[in-house]
């Protein structure tokens, strides 16, 4: 596991210390499940998806980008309609059809006026789960990353993260759950040798994040440029199973080693550029947090339909290692 880590960590590219960014000296992972074509939907479902936008789909688009191993394609309808659906079968990944249902609540749950596609209507019939969601104008962001870009991505984290009083539940409390390095510790240890050093260090700093993360700011938890449209107007935040509430400048932690494994700058940079000043202590518990779910997600089997994501989890376990050394100066 350490040879397959150090491999992809020299794919996704080294810290140019002059400038605190990441270079891409090679095409890192990529964010990718095993789509299904629309038209490969049981016809039931088909069914649905006409019935319920008022006119028989003409045309469907398969976009790229994510980990859902199913349909997720832009649609066109005879009358003119569109709409963006995305369907997963239990048949493919048994996990996959409770976060498209976890998606449906958060995105009710969401107030009006916030960047976010809103819901249009949800199938739920064993096995398939689909989602009919507004489909909106814009594309994902340039990789590596473009610094206007960013600064226009950071924004929109902010006006996401702004909204508050939501019942999501705890980001805190759900990454104490996880808890990487307690199963790590549990087991047979992580394969990085300052890790493994520090094993019970990470494990009770891991244990403070219930505290750290804690505030009742919407969290999208899942803050990566495959997860961002860039519109001529608006700017979308999409795909929204993993959210919760906390301290506002979680997500930008949280998305941190994606966003340097892609050609942005290195993670503490990144948050002096989003003008994050919370608690240092604070901000350790959770990068460590995250990079202990990273490095114990790293080293499981991958799941059935998803067979880049342990690589993807990796090289951010890596980045947000080196991250986390630097902080804590062990």
């Amino acid at each position: 596991m350490w040879a397959m880590m150090q491999k992809f960590r020299m794919r996704a590219g080294s810290v140019d210390t002059h400038h605190g960014r990441m270079t891409q000296r090679e095409a890192g992972p990529v964010a990718a499940g095993v789509r299904v074509a629309y038209d490969a939907l049981p016809a039931p479902v088909r069914e649905w998806v006409d019935a319920t936008l008022g006119s028989p789909v003409v045309q469907a688009r398969t976009q790229p980008g994510g980990f859902s191993p199913g349909v997720a394609a832009r649609l066109r309808c005879a009358d003119g309609t569109r709409a963006f659906v995305k369907a997963v079968s239990a048949e493919t990944n048994a996990d996959s059809p409770e976060l498209h249902r976890r998606e449906s609540e958060v995105l009710r749950a969401l107030p009006a006026g916030l960047p976010v596609p809103r819901l249009v209507a949800a199938y739920d019939e064993t096995p398939w789960v689909a989602l009919l969601i507004e489909d909106v104008e814009g594309r994902q962001p340039r990789l590596p990353w473009d610094d206007a870009e960013l600064d226009r991505v950071l924004a929109l984290a902010g006006r996401v993260n702004a909204a508050a009083g939501l019942e999501l539940g705890s980001i805190g409390e759900r990454l104490a759950e996880w808890a990487g390095w307690s199963r790590l510790a549990a087991g047979d240890g992580p394969e990085d040798p300052w890790a493994r050093r520090h094993l019970p260090r990470l494990v009770a700093l891991e244990q403070t994040v219930t505290d750290a993360a804690a505030g009742e700011h919407l969290l999208h938890v899942d803050f990566r440029a495959d997860n961002i449209l860039l519109g001529a107007e608006t700017d979308w935040l999409v795909d929204w199973p993993w959210a919760r509430v906390g301290a506002p400048w979680v997500d930008v932690v949280l998305g941190a080693p994606c966003i340097a494994l892609q050609g942005g700058p290195a993670p503490d940079e990144l948050l002096r550029r989003a003008g994050i000043t919370a608690d240092p202590e604070a901000v350790t518990s959770v990068a460590a947090a995250f990079a202990g779910l990273m490095v114990y997600s790293s080293m499981q089997p991958p799941p059935p339909g998803i067979p880049t994501v342990r690589e993807f989890q990796a090289v951010q376990g890596r980045i947000a290692l080196d991250w986390l050394r630097a902080r804590t100066r062990w």
